[in-house]
């Protein structure tokens, strides 16, 4: 009877070592293993692993809608860049004077000329005979716009944009109206697609053609500045650059830089369309996971930190070019993430 009595509470202490009149002082003294840290380590790096797996496809999409975009819009835009090209060529060519317009010279009342001459010449062409009065021939230059008297009582304005002084592409939009009374509609353009060419018409053509055309060339002009100063970071700075997203017309765009211990998101928002500085800036900085061997011997690095708002560098996004901007958050991220985290352990 007492070595079965004996066994029964061996078992009893196998089940439970502590009993319960145990001092929570003793208690103490046990060493715990690290199980809950540990799952915790592990649940982190599954979470890692789905989230750059839906980056992933994410990007993926990303790419296949931008080819998508260009290959339903390459061919058509360019039959129509090419014909109004050689038409804005030939209007140059037998120009008898280029007019330049500067300030105050560009306005409604030269406008309103310039639709009189290209309706008067028109009505000139169609008359019977084959005498027609000379009439001269004049191109205006209004900054980067070039506006020229087209055949069949249109106007056309070539948009030249540029980049850090050097020229990038040439955009068209031709004009027409009826009469000289009736408002005039875009009869064509060769503007992107994605570029609210459309409500510009709607909201400003209708009532005062010299807003439409100056709004059109700082749409341009804007998009082209945004997809330049992307273009020049993957230029400059390719190799630090995890990922990078965009809009089409580049007014969201969203970027990844690997540091050795943290990754670095930027976000950029621009408030619409004409904007070249972002409006609302967003940079976070997040530590990346602890290795295995790291987490193992050092159980406070298992702690997963909070990410961090890197105000500087959302401070010269707001007020720099991005490229300048860029050069500036790589050269004091070092010392800034760690000043944010003391803690961190190099890998």
């Amino acid at each position: 009877m007492d070595s079965d009595f004996e066994e029964s509470l061996k078992k009893r202490q196998r089940k439970n070592p502590f009993p319960a009149d145990t001092p929570r002082k003793q208690l103490e003294q046990f060493p715990m293993r690290p199980y809950a840290v540990m799952g915790e380590v592990n649940f982190m790096q599954e979470e890692d692993i789905r989230l750059e797996t839906t980056r992933a496809r994410f990007s993926n999409v990303l790419k296949r809608h931008i080819e998508l975009a260009e290959r339903l819009s390459r061919d058509s835009d360019k039959m129509i860049f090419e014909r109004l090209q050689k038409e804005f060529e030939a209007a140059r060519a037998s120009q008898t004077q280029e007019i330049c317009l500067d300030g105050e010279e560009w306005n409604d009342g030269l406008l309103a000329t310039i639709r009189e001459r290209v309706h008067m010449e028109a009505e000139r062409k169609a008359m019977p005979g084959d005498i027609v009065d000379y009439q001269e021939i004049i191109t205006y230059r209004v900054g980067n716009k070039v506006i020229c008297c087209l055949e069949g009582a249109r106007i056309g304005i070539q948009y030249e944009t540029s980049f850090a002084g050097e020229p990038c592409e040439l955009y068209h939009v031709v004009l027409s109206s009826k009469s000289f009374l009736e408002k005039m509609t875009v009869l064509e353009h060769t503007i992107p697609f994605f570029l609210p060419i459309q409500e510009a018409e709607n909201d400003l053509l209708s009532f005062n053609a010299m807003k439409f055309i100056d709004h059109v060339a700082e749409l341009l002009q804007a998009y082209v500045d945004r997809r330049e100063q992307v273009r020049l970071i993957k230029e400059l700075y390719g190799n630090q650059i995890g990922e990078l997203f965009h809009s089409l017309p580049y007014h969201m765009i969203e970027f990844l830089l690997e540091d050795t211990d943290c990754k670095v998101t930027v976000s950029l928002r621009y408030a619409d369309l004409i904007s070249v500085l972002p409006s609302r800036v967003r940079v976070l900085a997040f530590p990346t996971p602890p290795s295995k061997k790291n987490s193992a011997s050092s159980p406070l690095i298992n702690r997963r930190e909070n990410p961090a708002r890197l105000s500087c560098a959302e401070d010269a996004l707001r007020t720099m070019s991005l490229p300048e901007a860029f050069a500036e958050i790589v050269l004091n991220l070092p010392q800034t993430l760690q000043q944010i985290f003391p803690h961190r352990v190099p890998t």
